[in-house]
């Protein structure tokens, strides 16, 4: 979906300013469809999602979010902790007036968007989790943590780490150099504060708290977020939580695969009667 089909805004909120992609308003809808929130992964931003947003925007209401540090978003604190972006994305919701949403999260946003969930805002009518982190704590070697800090430093170890790790399917050059792009705009205390404290951070006592329909969809070929571990980590402690298994995948889901992320998220609002 073009660029100039969507609104862009930056929202002053907790000290920073957060940039939002937008596409139709609650207004040109029925009362009773929610917006669709999209939070993106650790080196993506809100464009991560604009080809899943095509197939969703005459149908749903759907705004797309750069956590700070990301995108086009600020930061003027080092402090890009989970609970600090689940603050950001609330206080951009309670900005914008949005009062009946679904939480659409990948990797890192997945988890953010657990996070959020256990508090059971008002408003929230579902969510959806891709290739979500868990909430429980993620521990890596020192060596592979090390990694992770550099990974986005330059072209070539971003192109490394999306070939190597990240995709499975084929990209087009345009979505690649798209990739770079995102990666290389995160800002150095985003960078760190993922691999250094995001993948450590528990509250997977928390998450049996979430009372909202919830679907959990994994790639069949994610070396990041296995599906092994999804049904564990995430199905295992979100009460009635669904899985859905993407074929040829790897944990870019939104961009290898945004059709059928639609298709999934489009089956799961109508088994909710949204």
């Amino acid at each position: 979906m073009p660029l100039q089909n969507f609104s862009s805004q930056s929202i002053a909120v907790n000290g920073t300013s957060i940039n939002v992609l937008r596409t139709g308003t609650p207004d040109t809808f029925p009362t009773s469809t929610p917006t669709l929130v999209f939070l993106h992964y650790w080196g993506g931003s809100s464009r991560t999602w604009l080809p899943t947003i095509h197939h969703l925007a005459t149908s749903f209401p759907c705004l797309a979010i750069d956590f700070r540090g990301f995108g086009q978003s600020s930061t003027t604190s080092s402090d890009l902790s989970i609970p600090t972006l689940a603050s950001d994305v609330l206080a951009v919701l309670a900005s914008l007036s949005i009062t009946n949403y679904v939480l659409v999260g990948h990797s890192m946003g997945g988890k953010t968007a657990q996070l959020i969930a256990t508090d059971r805002p008002d408003g929230l009518r579902g969510l959806v989790l891709v290739a979500p982190a868990p909430a429980s704590p993620i521990h890596v070697p020192e060596s592979q943590r090390l990694d992770m800090v550099h990974a986005y430093e330059s072209p070539d170890s971003i192109l490394a780490v999306l070939d190597g790790v990240l995709s499975h399917a084929p990209l087009s050059t345009e979505l690649r150099a798209q990739v770079v792009e995102d990666s290389g705009r995160v800002s150095e205390d985003a960078r760190r504060a993922w691999p250094e404290r995001g993948l450590t951070y528990g509250f997977e006592d928390r998450v049996g708290a979430i009372a909202v329909p919830t679907l959990v969809v994994g790639a069949a070929e994610d070396r990041v977020d296995r599906v092994d571990v999804l049904k564990v980590e995430v199905l295992g402690r979100i009460e009635g939580a669904q899985l859905a298994v993407i074929e040829g995948s790897g944990h870019l889901i939104p961009l290898e695969a945004p059709g059928e992320v639609a298709r999934l998220l489009m089956e799961f609002a109508g088994a909710q009667g949204w």
